[in-house]
């Protein structure tokens, strides 16, 4: 039975062992690395990256990065690669093989392969005398003294030295292609940060929920419309026009102040000049509108003309916070 202090030590032992082998990557940089990332970011080409085993699952890992901070890129399984997907690799594309023995059969398969084809062909290993360095055109090294594992046999140290190597790739490209957070929103429309940056307020609008009635209309109408629209709010309009708004808290302070109400209108109990923003305006703006005047509805206008309300619900419910 190991004790949960020995535990902690063998964690806090593999943590070291992998830190240490990260920052002698930095040591190992050379001409190699700035070869390697010019050719990726002047290539007509898009980026293959090939790896086989515990490599292969880092080579996806690069290739979702990649592509999701401009880098056009694909993964290719090198096992794969000689069994029919070599077609995948197109003429003017830059591959990336990963492998730290860089002397598996697969590798020594794939790699005359693609020379013959005139790919520039960049190795990620370990192993710089080996099949694969010895045939690559730029060697990024990721050496690792041994892994952290007892039996120095699991690929611990060595790939996540490959998984930095890839990163560090990563963000030299993006800052050679000065991708910005606008950037990286286009890549991630579905994440919080890709909404807060291409949502519009007309995107969250419902056509089936706009509340609306006419100056003149009766309390009982600006209630039951309220009420049938669901959003505790409605715009009086006229001629397309927003001329005020009421909201269920009105209606609760009117019920509270007067015994009856049947000579009142939908004018006598709106408030004038509400909150407007424009249907095209960033979500997140809507958002900045609602928490500076401490309220949840806004009237959705396009060229003064009516469009409907945007509720602080509908942005909550998008992850926008």
């Amino acid at each position: 039975m190991i004790s949960n202090e020995k535990i902690l030590g063998i964690a806090r032992k593999t943590i070291l062992s992998e830190a240490e082998s990260i920052t002698k990557l930095t040591t190992l940089l050379d001409e190699n690395f700035f070869n390697a990332v010019q050719a990726i970011f002047h290539s007509k080409g898009r980026l293959v990256v090939t790896g086989i085993g515990k490599s292969a699952i880092i080579a996806q890992k690069m290739v979702a990065t990649f592509n999701s901070t401009g880098t056009p890129s694909l993964f290719l399984h090198a096992a794969e690669a000689i069994h029919g997907d070599l077609g995948m690799v197109q003429k003017e594309d830059v591959i990336i093989c990963i492998s730290k023995s860089g002397n598996s059969p697969e590798i020594k398969v794939l790699v005359p392969l693609l020379k013959r084809f005139g790919n520039t062909l960049i190795a990620i290993t370990g192993n710089m005398t080996s099949f694969l360095a010895k045939g690559a055109d730029f060697i990024l090294n990721t050496t690792v003294d041994a892994e952290a594992c007892p039996i120095n046999l699991a690929p611990t140290n060595s790939t996540t030295a490959q998984l930095v190597m890839g990163d560090a790739l990563g963000v030299c490209l993006m800052e050679m292609r000065d991708f910005k957070p606008e950037d990286f929103a286009v890549y991630h429309p579905g994440g919080a940060l890709g909404k807060k940056l291409l949502l519009r307020v007309t995107d969250l609008l419902d056509p089936t929920l706009k509340p609306m009635v006419t100056p003149d209309a009766s309390i009982k109408q600006v209630i039951f419309e309220i009420s049938e629209k669901r959003l505790g709010v409605t715009a009086v309009v006229e001629n397309q026009k927003v001329l005020g708004i009421i909201t269920d808290g009105d209606i609760r302070r009117m019920l509270n102040e007067r015994d009856h109400f049947t000579d009142l209108s939908a004018k006598d109990i709106m408030t004038k000049n509400p909150k407007l923003i424009a249907s095209n305006a960033m979500v997140v703006d809507a958002l900045n509108i609602l928490e500076d005047f401490s309220i949840t509805q806004l009237i959705v206008v396009e060229d003064t003309q009516y469009k409907g309300v945007l509720h602080l619900h509908d942005i909550l419910k998008e992850g926008i916070v």
